[in-house]
């Protein structure tokens, strides 16, 4: 893995004062999202790190202005955003380190700002949403939200092929990992006013809302009846969608292919601790196995650095430019 400052010489980042503003994305997201940060780090060749790291760090930025507080406030806030955002992409300066290595990015990758469009149009849904009344609402905020904001980084994975198939295999596991997110957060949802869990989907199990609320210290043994169920309902269609999404690992390029099977697999791995927790997520979320995750990380290593030497053994350049994409 190549130090920071090489990961930046080989990107082509080499104005003093931009650099500065990427040091601070990568020490914000290696802050929030570790896990995410060090498989972007042992995985990805240099040359996209940087640009990963911008569109992540720009990603985080937005939905925390949205993620918390009075809905008036969050849709003021919204659109005080979406303006300086739309300012920064029509002049191609920003007075912010998250926006100008943004910009950067996109001037690397155009691609990227049809991207970063999507995101914000979809960004009013995440405001407006506290729950979904049947799976027809949950799908809708799949492709309304989540999809857009995972393409902010699928998007500078894709090897050119085909946008409508690039396109399913990303929503593939999206929708599984947002779903899996919405069981493991579920108890700090509830006390936030939010349910990600459709509403139809309880009554299948004989609950409400109010029946997975708590009102008191967690009670071992006093979840309610059928949220078992529930959540074994919600594992096995997480499970399959996983299984799904590695469909996805043969339609990035090559040298990205160990990073998209690391993604997939801590998901799975998170999948599984959900899993054991069962009916205690309702006391709250789960963490992945530590040792799991960095065996797994540590196995896509090995297959990126073989991959990277046959390159280099075969008189190419490792691990390949990305300009243009």
């Amino acid at each position: 893995m190549a130090t920071w400052p090489k990961t930046l010489d080989r990107a082509g980042i080499t104005d003093p004062s931009l650099r500065r503003d990427y040091d601070e994305q990568r020490r914000l997201v290696a802050g929030y999202a570790r896990a995410e940060y060090t498989a972007v780090r042992l995985l990805l060749p240099a040359e996209l790190v940087p640009d990963v790291i911008a569109a992540t760090a720009f990603m985080h930025h937005s939905d925390n202005l949205i993620d918390q507080g009075p809905a008036d406030e969050r849709i003021a806030a919204l659109a005080d955003w979406e303006g300086r955002v739309h300012a920064a992409l029509k002049s191609g300066e920003a007075d912010e380190p998250v926006l100008r290595t943004l910009l950067a990015a996109i001037a690397r990758h155009p691609r990227l700002r049809q991207y970063v469009e999507d995101f914000l149009a979809g960004a009013p849904l995440e405001v407006q949403t506290q729950g979904f009344a049947s799976e027809g609402d949950f799908q809708h905020y799949i492709d309304g939200y989540s999809l857009p904001a995972f393409m902010l980084i699928a998007g500078l994975l894709d090897a050119g092929a085909p946008a409508d198939a690039y396109l399913a295999g990303c929503r593939s596991f999206i929708e599984a990992s947002q779903r899996l997110d919405f069981l493991n957060d579920l108890a700090e949802d509830l006390g936030n006013g939010r349910l990600g869990i459709p509403e139809e989907l309880l009554a299948r199990h004989g609950l409400t809302r109010s029946d997975l609320t708590r009102t008191g210290p967690p009670r071992k043994g006093s979840a309610p009846e059928g949220f078992r169920e529930l959540v074994g309902d919600q594992a096995r269609r997480i499970r399959t969608g996983l299984t799904a999404s590695y469909g996805l690992v043969d339609l990035v390029h090559a040298r990205s292919r160990p990073f998209v099977r690391a993604l997939i697999g801590i998901q799975g791995l998170t999948l599984r601790a959900v899993a054991r927790k069962g009916t205690a997520l309702l006391d709250g979320s789960a963490r992945p196995d530590v040792a799991a995750a960095l065996r797994l990380l540590g196995r896509e290593y090995v297959a990126a650095r073989r991959r990277r030497d046959a390159v280099v053994s075969a008189g190419g350049t490792a691990p390949g430019a990305v300009g243009g994409s």
